[in-house]
């Protein structure tokens, strides 16, 4: 078990939560967008278990042109995780790297991923936490899989087969007991140019007794990840939300990165609260990001654009991270 917990850590990809049997979720996020860009799901499958140690496996789905969702338990012992890398199977149902098999009641096929963009994950800052994942006992810890990946497939929806073929797909993880009291995540890889994606989040994050605004944004542009952290020199000038929208303002020490996004038509998805999935969110797939990366030496923009089908998500008492 050891061993396990050991190889799991340094690559956060994997299941983390071996031994865990109380007060622990862990979760995947699987976006799929079609070419056509008309269709858009998340698939999230997961483990829960609360403070009494009762937990249940799930995979929820949101239909994100359609804002709907649903959730879809299954005992524990249908929770079946690789030891050695990330490779899932809840009931009949098949979760990976390399794609995805689904048997659902109303969403059946198999999709393939190609061309991965993982985050970093050298020995010494494992993943997008950096060294915050050395951290015991964190609240949430995060992860990403894949920033961006090209999809071939189909899925049968509702007796309808939906083509998936030249898609773009995005891939990361959260786990630990609750999700934080109050955050901004926001996620696109639909811009002007395919191999282009972006990531931000932006936390309340509990610490040794007290609290802090914590953050991780990164975008991949011409095969190259500029990393916009907490733990890297990094600050936040701006960070606002309102029902109407959501501006960010980091600063790297060569990059400044202005985001600003309007908020659309949402729809709510369980959340956890103390492992167990009883809190709501709400979560849209169809916002539009508009991305302004500058170069601070010569005050030119060097990429600005708008990123499309964006994941956007405002929880919690926002004015705990305003600034």
């Amino acid at each position: 078990m050891f061993g396990t917990k050991w190889n799991a850590f340094f690559n956060p990809e994997q299941f983390q939560g071996w031994g865990k049997k109380r007060q622990y979720f862990e979760g995947w996020y699987f976006k799929i967008i079609n070419a056509k860009e008309d269709k858009a799901f998340a698939f999230i499958p997961g483990i829960a278990f609360d403070e009494q140690g009762i937990g249940h496996a799930f995979i929820q789905v949101l239909d994100g042109k359609k804002c709907s969702s649903e959730y879809i338990t299954f005992p524990v012992e249908d929770f079946k995780p690789n030891t050695h890398h990330f490779d899932l199977m809840i009931a009949n149902n098949h979760f990976s790297e390399a794609g995805i098999s689904l048997g659902l009641e109303n969403i059946k096929g198999h999709l393939r991923f190609k061309g991965n963009v993982g985050w970093p994950k050298p020995w010494y800052s494992p993943g997008i936490m950096g060294p915050f994942a050395f951290i015991p006992f964190m609240q949430c810890y995060h992860g990403i899989v894949s920033m961006d990946h090209s999809i071939k497939g189909a899925l049968e929806v509702n007796g309808t087969s939906i083509s998936f073929d030249n898609g773009r797909g995005y891939l990361e993880k959260d786990w630990g007991t609750s999700f934080p009291s109050a955050y901004i995540w926001m996620q696109s890889n639909h811009f002007s140019e395919t191999g282009i994606s972006f990531k931000a989040s932006i936390a309340n994050i509990p610490f040794m007794g007290t609290s802090f605004v914590g953050f991780i944004a990164g975008i991949w542009l011409h095969n190259k990840l500029i990393r916009f952290t907490t733990y890297n020199r990094c600050k936040l000038r701006r960070s606002f939300a309102n029902q109407e929208k959501v501006e960010i303002v980091l600063e790297h020490p060569q990059y400044r990165l202005e985001i600003f996004a309007k908020r659309p038509a949402a729809t709510a998805l369980a959340s956890p609260i103390q492992g167990a999935m009883n809190g709501k969110i709400e979560e849209s797939m169809t916002a539009n990001l508009e991305i302004n990366l500058i170069d601070k030496k010569t005050g030119q923009s060097i990429f600005q654009d708008v990123g499309r089908n964006a994941g956007l998500e405002v929880a919690g008492k926002i004015e705990e991270i305003m600034v």
